[in-house]
């Protein structure tokens, strides 16, 4: 499975590169925002699937991954995806807020 995602999204063992402009996305947030566009397509789980291509905890890629998203940079290189991506995180939320307002934890 690794390999048809090293394969897919171009994935480099090198260290990220440096930011060119102040915009502008390293290598690594590329890779990231290329992975969630297309993990879904393959068989197996996403966190081992992070974990063998990006060498980090699955807790790391989500914080590196909801950073990610605030940035102007990532919004100009992907603006559907991150957009989707936004929606998602605020109905989480939004529904995190509404469970403890309710008193429930489940």
């Amino acid at each position: 499975m690794s390999e048809m995602l090293v394969q897919d999204i171009d994935t480099t063992t090198e260290a990220p590169s440096s930011a060119t402009g102040a915009g502008a996305l390293t290598d690594r947030e590329r890779e990231i925002l290329a992975f969630e566009k297309q993990w879904w397509k393959y068989a197996g789980s996403k966190e081992q699937a992070v974990r063998e291509l990006f060498d980090m905890s699955a807790t790391r890629y989500y914080q590196v991954l909801n950073a990610l998203l605030d940035t102007p940079a990532a919004l100009e290189h992907d603006p559907m995806l991150v957009k989707r991506l936004r929606r998602m995180r605020a109905t989480r939320q939004r529904a995190r807020t509404a469970r403890r307002l309710d008193g429930t934890t489940g």
